[in-house]
């Protein structure tokens, strides 16, 4: 595992809800960051979230962690849920707040 790889690692196992997005929570850089920080508000969640747009390494490195193309990434208790979209669906589902104990 790549020096990259390993710092992901420890970002994700190390807090419950892990947000990788553009930007910040406070500034969202892109739409669709924007909008998984919305939704797990929505749920009453305030993730540890990486601003991949300041380190390349992470940028890159996190797409081919879950082997997943595009930010944002969310990972719950270590495991990668989804994007912005999946994480939308899971809302609506009720499957998110149930994922996130907030149901």
């Amino acid at each position: 595992m790549s020096d990259v790889q390993q710092r992901i690692d420890q970002i994700v196992k190390g807090d419950r809800v892990v947000l990788f997005m553009k930007g910040t929570a406070q500034f969202p850089m892109c739409g669709f960051s924007g909008r998984a920080v919305q939704v797990l508000k929505a749920c009453g969640v305030s993730p540890k979230t990486v601003n991949v747009l300041e380190d390349d390494g992470i940028r890159q490195g996190i797409k081919d962690y879950a082997n997943w193309p595009t930010i944002p990434q969310l990972y719950v208790d270590g495991e990668f849920v989804g994007g912005s979209d999946i994480m939308m669906e899971m809302y609506q589902s009720g499957e998110l707040q149930q994922l996130l104990g907030s149901a």
